[in-house]
């Protein structure tokens, strides 16, 4: 499977997005949950990235803030998206609440939901971020948005993995 150019909007609620990683299950969750991972390919030079907090158990909570970027949305350029972990079975699966600063309602509660496909030749990725029926603005940045994040992933975890396979 390729990278897909935008995601694909359900029921106006949820963008899905899919992509396939040369790389094992466990690596592409590591660099779902790793803080320190995270900082190094969740970032755009559009929208480069302060920190990243996760604590990847359920209850736990992550945190995440950009500097200002090119990027804007909803008039914001500087953003903040919080939330709370609401499943982990590793290295299968990654589901949390996301509350982001640029939407509509800056207190909605959406759910992104990463499930990780082990194959033969690497890892199927899927992401899928719900909730957003009522983020016009949002969900339409969103379906370009999380290509890119997957595309990120994707090259960060590939060349981990080719590194600690030498």
């Amino acid at each position: 499977m390729t990278l897909m150019k935008s995601a694909t909007i359900t029921d106006q609620d949820a963008i899905v997005t899919e992509i396939h990683i040369a790389a094992p299950a466990e690596r592409v969750f590591q660099a779902l949950t790793d803080p320190k991972e995270l900082m190094r390919w969740f970032d755009s030079p559009e929208c480069p990235v302060k920190f990243w907090e996760m604590d990847p158990h359920p209850g736990g909570q992550y945190r995440y803030a950009t500097e200002k970027g090119t990027i804007v949305v909803n008039n914001v350029s500087e953003f903040e998206c919080h939330g709370e972990i609401l499943e982990v079975d590793p290295p299968r699966l990654l589901v949390y609440s996301w509350i982001a600063n640029w939407h509509d309602d800056k207190s909605r509660r959406t759910i992104v939901r990463w499930e990780l496909t082990p194959e033969a030749t690497g890892t199927r990725v899927k992401v899928t971020h719900g909730g957003l029926a009522e983020e016009t603005v949002a969900r339409k940045d969103y379906s370009g948005g999380w290509p890119g994040v997957l595309e990120n992933l994707k090259t960060f975890t590939e060349n981990k993995a080719a590194a600690f396979a030498d």
